[in-house]
């Protein structure tokens, strides 16, 4: 009987030799989820609207203090970051449900038109993060006057 065979057995037997060589599957299973979730981000969940003069983002971000929100612009771009941390620490064996993510999350977003980074503005209220993005309107024109010298 080759040793994979014999430990099939002895497992269907109840014998024990050494308790880590025979843990059970699924707490494996939850160890390697357990460490991948220490390092994935959630992606944030958002609401893009635009008015004629500017796109608006929404979120909600509840239990995120703006401190650990971080939000990098470009003229077409624009990428939110940042972590919610639990304070009570509770036992995964202790939850009956569980859906709020807690941890890191992340979130890109391409802007369709070109945007003023620099009068952007953000704010959070009843815990909904809100950012305004003024749009560069390049259709405009502007007339210059010539002056004489």
């Amino acid at each position: 009987m080759d040793k994979t065979t014999k430990s099939f057995f002895e497992k269907l037997a109840g014998i024990r030799h050494n308790e880590e060589e025979f843990k059970p599957e699924l707490t494996k299973l939850e160890e390697s989820m357990n460490e991948i979730f220490e390092e994935a981000e959630g992606e944030l969940a958002i609401d893009v609207y635009q008015t004629p003069s500017v796109f608006i983002i929404e979120s909600t971000i509840a239990g995120v203090k703006p401190e650990d929100i971080d939000i990098s612009l470009t003229s077409d771009s624009i990428i939110i970051k940042g972590k919610r941390e639990k304070e009570d620490t509770i036992k995964t064996e202790d939850y009956i449900h569980q859906e709020c993510y807690w941890g890191k999350f992340s979130r890109s977003i391409i802007l369709p038109q070109e945007i003023d980074p620099d009068r952007t503005q953000a704010s959070i209220k009843n815990g909904v993060l809100k950012i305004t993005l003024p749009k560069i309107n390049k259709t405009r024109s502007k007339k210059i006057k010539v002056r004489f010298e």
